[in-house]
């Protein structure tokens, strides 16, 4: 390995783990082992950094097929090794009863690690893949009733990391947000808001229709449910009046709650449901008009749709979240796609018809067509069978999103639904629909990215109640505790340098915290961790990155005179090795969707960094081939902190 190809790589690890290889295949030829060992090669980090930066177990796989000991084997190895060859390994030894270690050559691979960061700089790390697909990414798709809230927000800051990840990798991505705009709730909404004379939002739009749809859901049920206990009193149906009256009593107490919230808006809304004879049939009716695409109905809901929407827009781009399409579930019905999809699955042994209700069987497809290995399923799992359209003739969201994933898989060979775990079952279903329907290339290129609750401590939410604490919230309240913080470590900076900072920290903040947790467990919002300047946060990791920033512009010189073998000292050494495995931590969290990684590996950099700066000095080190040495470190740092946290859609600001 030349010099000229040690100046750049997009994956300083991979070059070391290539060597390494290299000196292993050449031993494997000099004792005549079976080259084909080579293939189950795997190099881990040994537990301690003085054992070297890589090793190998494959000494304990040959043993299993010689009479050698792995220690044995491993020390023959190394022996064999052509001295000659070593530039980016330094030594190689036998270890731990049959482990080999690598010691890298950190003379070399320090200039090769740190020279390739900075030439590369914006696009240092993201190594793209072999073959590029076009990736559908649907993700937020919040029913559009009522503000994002908290409890939704880690939808669309997950979808918006795994977008940017695969697109670095250099897949083509398209963000789709799904508006569903059908069934009961919508028609709930509108109704309210029609009630209510169509009115111009006095506020942001989406908390404007938040507050309709929270009281019309309200005073509809009550009155539903006293019309269920007139006829239970009528009937006698003590057991069942008694179940109704603790119902409505809870309904009541919800109403009292929001009567006091909302005083004028109450009034206005009870007076007009109060002169309607059956809300519940006005709803019914409006629901189904829509589906029908009958146009009264349709220019209804979607104004009342539209208006929430452009709340949603207003929240996502200040969170720095933008989508490529937004797609609407009644485009799908009255297209005719979902009639069409419908149609196909009643040709299928596995639809029934029961008192007019159409169900598919999930099971029987799964037992015919032996799907059991293919969806991971338990031998004793019974997947329940799933309803697709109601006696009514309206259809229900999974029977939609089957003609939707059809629909999707027509512009993308991948599609990736963020939707939270408690929808496993549904899109269990749709993906047995798929196979179903014969396209099991869909259904195996379908990925249900799930994801956990978000929880606040002391605090219940309700949407039917009204308590939520809306995305919005949460975005002005991290912003403004930032700007509190920052005016505490800056004063010196200008006002406008203060409010900038502070949103960009604030909103920083709170996409890291939704991200950082892996994504199967729940993630507890608490403000402490959430805007912590001292560890494990986003305010943390851009706090280093502008310090980085800062001693570059203090030294405010090139480092022309880097001498990167000066750069002896442990804590150095672990940084640049640290920055080596960017790329591969990047590749392996693109991969496997884990977006937490990213989170991960920028923390444990940023840990690395105010360590290494704690310890020794950058500016005024000597001789100054050495500052510049470790200027170009502090260079390289702020590149990866950058792409890092770019990657989980937080800004990486220059001062703070």
């Amino acid at each position: 390995m030349g010099k000229a190809k040690l100046m750049v790589s997009e994956n300083p690890l991979g070059e070391l783990k290539k060597e390494c290889e290299s000196l292993l295949k050449e031993a494997f030829r000099k004792l005549r082992i079976d080259e084909s060992f080579v293939k189950q090669l795997v190099f881990e980090k040994p537990p301690v950094w003085d054992f070297g930066q890589l090793a190998t177990s494959i000494c304990f796989e040959l043993a299993k097929q010689t009479a050698e000991k792995p220690f044995t084997l491993a020390q023959q190895l190394v022996q064999a090794m052509d001295r000659s060859k070593f530039c980016l390994v330094k030594e190689a030894a036998a270890a731990g009863g049959g482990y080999i270690n690598f010691h890298a050559n950190f003379e070399k691979f320090s200039a090769l690690t740190i020279e390739s960061v900075r030439q590369l700089d914006a696009i240092y790390g993201f190594v793209k893949a072999g073959k590029p697909l076009r990736i559908i990414v649907e993700h937020t798709s919040v029913n559009p009733i009522h503000p994002i809230h908290i409890g939704q927000a880690r939808n669309p800051m997950l979808g918006d990391a795994l977008a940017r990840m695969l697109s670095a990798r250099g897949h083509t991505v398209f963000r789709h947000y799904y508006v569903d705009d059908v069934g009961r709730q919508t028609a709930v909404i509108a109704y309210g808001y029609e009630k209510l004379g169509k009115p111009k939002p006095t506020e942001k739009p989406d908390h404007f229709i938040g507050k309709i749809y929270t009281i019309t859901s309200c005073l509809v049920e009550i009155n539903r449910l006293k019309r269920e206990l007139e006829k239970a009193k009528m009937v006698s149906a003590e057991e069942e009046t008694v179940k109704i009256n603790r119902e409505l009593d809870d309904w009541v107490s919800v109403a009292f709650e929001l009567k006091q919230k909302y005083p004028d808006l109450f009034e206005k809304l009870l007076q007009k449901i109060s002169e309607d004879p059956d809300p519940e049939k006005s709803i019914g009716e409006l629901n189904r008009a829509y589906e029908a695409g009958e146009e009264r109905a349709k220019k209804l809901v979607r104004e009342v749709s539209q208006l929430c929407l452009e709340g949603f827009k207003e929240t996502l781009s200040r969170a720095g979240v933008f989508y490529d399409s937004w797609d609407w579930e009644s485009d799908l019905v009255w297209s005719g796609l979902v009639a069409e999809a419908l149609q196909k699955l009643r040709q299928t042994p596995f639809v029934t018809v029961l008192g007019g209700v159409l169900e598919f069987e999930a099971g029987k497809v799964v037992e015919v067509l032996d799907l059991r290995d293919k969806l991971g399923l338990r031998r004793d799992y019974e997947v329940p069978s799933l309803t697709l359209v109601r006696a009514d003739g309206t259809t229900l969201y999974t029977t939609r999103d089957i003609a939707y994933t059809i629909w999707k898989f027509k512009k993308a060979e991948k599609c990736i639904n963020v939707i939270g775990m408690e929808q496993s079952l549904a899109q269990l279903q749709l993906k047995i629909a798929l196979y179903a329907l014969g396209y099991s290339g869909f259904a195996e290129n379908l990925t249900h990215f799930a994801y956990n609750l978000v929880t606040l401590p002391g605090y219940k939410m309700s949407s039917r109640r009204g308590r939520y604490i809306t995305l919005d919230e949460v975005l002005d309240e991290a912003t403004r505790r930032a700007y509190e913080e920052v005016s505490k470590r800056s004063p010196q900076l200008s006002e406008e340098e203060k409010q900038k900072v502070a949103e960009i920290v604030g909103i920083g903040a709170v996409r890291y915290a939704l991200v950082e947790v892996d994504p199967a467990k729940p993630v507890e919002f608490n403000w402490d961790r959430v805007l912590n300047f001292e560890k494990n946060s986003a305010p943390y990791i851009q706090y280093s990155h502008a310090r980085a920033c800062s001693i570059l512009r203090k030294a405010s010189r090139k480092t022309e005179k880097a001498e990167y073998s000066l750069l002896k000292e442990k804590l150095e050494q672990e940084l640049v090795f640290t920055l080596a495995e960017f790329p591969e931590t990047f590749i392996e969290a693109a991969e496997t969707l884990k977006p937490n990684l990213m989170a991960d590996y920028a923390n444990a950099l940023a840990d690395k960094f105010n360590t290494f700066y704690n310890a020794f000095p950058v500016i005024k080190a000597e001789p100054p081939e050495l500052s510049d040495a470790r200027l170009a470190l502090v260079d390289a740092v702020r590149i990866v902190l950058r792409n890092a946290l770019n990657l989980i859609g937080v800004t990486a600001p220059e001062r703070m």
